[in-house]
């Protein structure tokens, strides 16, 4: 989970997640929108009888309010929850396993504040399967192919590993640009990108008020989408001055096209 504002569990239960498939939080900064929720989802969890342990990467300032809320509201809580301090001054890999990599993006707002770039691992390639019953080659020769070795045949020939093989699926990235204004080099951090999900709390009309509050504009946004070459824009935090977010959207898409609002419960496939 990225972020835990109020509400959060209503949304679970919305959503049909099952509370135990949540294993890691990913808080971006301490304003209220984004961790509101956290103690609550953790004193739900308890009562629930979780024992799993649930680990929350979050800037360190989060960290002694966690804990003293913990011992307040969950002095007998049945599990574990292990806080990961976040340097959000750098880019670093901060989660890993054996399919997943999830790695900071830092960000300009008005607290120590950062994104999340998760990026799947490369698989390995796919046996083809007419080419193996083809060339007769046995069963416990197929890791070796899958890991990149050709195969010999009695007469001396070698069957190169192309031939036997189909390239893996390529890998997908999301990244999570939470509440930052404008910043020139973003790009770099998220280049090729499957989705981007970028802030756009204002037009281009209230971009002075956007440097001043450290947000950004939708064009802004669609601007670090464009330079990043990301497939898709996701627009959000979205000012409650605006009564209909089209505007936002007609802006981004004049520089990105491939852009969108996003809104609550919102399912968005990651395509390659």
């Amino acid at each position: 989970m990225i972020d835990c504002g109020e509400g959060t569990q209503i949304q679970l239960r919305k959503s049909h997640i099952k509370f135990s498939k949540l294993s890691a939080v990913f808080i971006s900064h301490i304003h209220g929108d984004h961790c509101f929720g956290l103690i609550g989802m953790i004193s739900t969890f308890g009562m629930l009888g979780r024992t799993a342990p649930l680990h929350v990467y979050a800037p360190a300032e989060l960290q002694p309010m966690l804990e003293e809320q913990i011992r307040i509201f969950c002095p007998h809580l049945t599990y574990e929850v292990p806080f990961h301090v976040i340097d959000t001054t750098r880019s670093y890999v901060v989660y890993e396993d054996r399919s997943l990599t999830v790695t900071t993006i830092p960000l300009q707002h008005r607290i120590p504040c950062c994104g999340y770039l998760f990026s799947e691992k490369p698989t390995l390639p796919h046996i083809r399967r007419d080419m193996i019953d083809f060339y007769e080659i046995p069963l416990s020769q197929i890791n070796n192919i899958k890991n990149g070795a050709s195969w010999t045949l009695p007469s001396g020939e070698i069957i190169p590993n192309e031939r036997l093989t189909e390239n893996a699926e390529a890998v997908r990235k999301y990244a999570y640009c939470s509440d930052t204004r404008y910043i020139p080099t973003l790009h770099e951090l998220v280049k090729d990108v499957n989705v981007l999900y970028h802030e756009s709390t204002y037009n281009s009309e209230n971009v002075a008020r956007a440097e001043m509050y450290y947000h950004s504009t939708a064009a802004q946004a669609a601007t670090v989408a464009r330079d990043a070459n990301a497939k898709m824009l996701l627009l959000g935090h979205y000012s409650a001055r605006y009564e209909n977010e089209s505007l936002l959207l007609e802006e981004a898409r004049a520089i990105f096209p491939n852009s969108y609002l996003s809104a609550e419960s919102d399912i968005i496939e990651i395509q390659d």
